[in-house]
């Protein structure tokens, strides 16, 4: 039941940013006499014809600038270093994290394979 929640929950946080400029222009749309007569740049202009599509690029422009802006500090927050530790030269993965939290170390160690020459079976008669 929490997986549910939790995968719900996560789901929506993704699609909150995807649809952000549906979300914008469906406002845009209910909202557009009142844009176009009240909030509009060009509403002394009528020649123009813009009936509030200005109001609606500013605020397209505003929401791809806030989602650029939310990817930027995704990845600073998050990022990944690796480097060796040992002499025995096995790559350690270190993820950092903001400073609340302490670095989680994961060793890599590769699996020992058996170095003798494969042959194939002798036939005898």
């Amino acid at each position: 039941m929490i997986r549910r929640i939790i995968a719900f929950t996560l789901l929506l946080a993704l699609l909150s940013s995807i649809l952000s400029k549906l979300f914008v222009y469906a406002e845009f749309k209910s909202n557009q006499a009142y844009i176009a007569a009240t909030l509009c740049e060009n509403r002394d202009r009528p020649e123009l014809n813009c009936e509030g599509k200005c109001y609606l690029m500013k605020k397209l422009k505003d929401a791809e600038d806030k989602e650029k802006k939310q990817e930027n500090q995704t990845q600073k927050k998050a990022s990944v270093d690796l480097f060796f530790l040992n002499e025995t030269a096995a790559p350690a993965l270190v993820i950092t994290v903001p400073a609340k939290k302490k670095p989680s170390i994961q060793k890599f160690e590769l699996p020992e394979f058996n170095r003798e020459i494969a042959h194939p079976p002798s036939l005898s008669c």
